[in-house]
């Protein structure tokens, strides 16, 4: 439970302190851009998801690649909201979001024959990123 306790708690109060604000309602956005009410519970259950893979990898080696990829991750995800929203840094958070989609691959890949349910924790993770990774890189552009 700490591994999941601590996770979804990080990642609510970095949520809670980069909100989108002013200066991202000016963007312009692609078409496909989710309104903002829904990227709230999407990440509360896909943290979930990340502390229960995260604690499974800890019990079984806390010095295994796989954790090694998963503690990467979990610095990059929560790199990219202050670069992104605290900087407005929108290039500079696109190298870091296409750094953590590697980052979540790693996981899934090193994971899926030692630990097949942690990888597939990782799965609509990395769905989730591959489509932030899209919206990240349209906003770059767009603007």
């Amino acid at each position: 439970m700490l591994f999941v306790g601590g996770v979804v708690v990080a990642g609510l109060l970095l949520g809670y302190a980069n909100k989108p604000d002013v200066w991202y309602a000016a963007l312009n956005k692609p078409t496909f851009n989710p309104p903002n009410y829904l990227f709230a519970p999407v990440w509360l259950a896909l943290y979930v998801c990340i502390g229960v893979a995260g604690a499974r990898t800890w019990a079984r080696d806390p010095r295994s690649p796989a954790m090694a990829a998963w503690a990467a991750q979990m610095a990059l995800n929560f790199l990219w909201s202050p670069v992104f929203f605290g900087m407005h840094r929108i290039g500079l958070a696109l190298g870091i979001i296409l750094a953590l989609l590697t980052a979540i691959a790693a996981f899934i890949a090193t994971q899926w024959r030692t630990d097949r349910l942690a990888a597939l924790l990782f799965l609509p993770y990395a769905a989730w990123v591959g489509f932030a990774t899209l919206l990240n890189g349209s906003i770059y552009r767009l603007n």
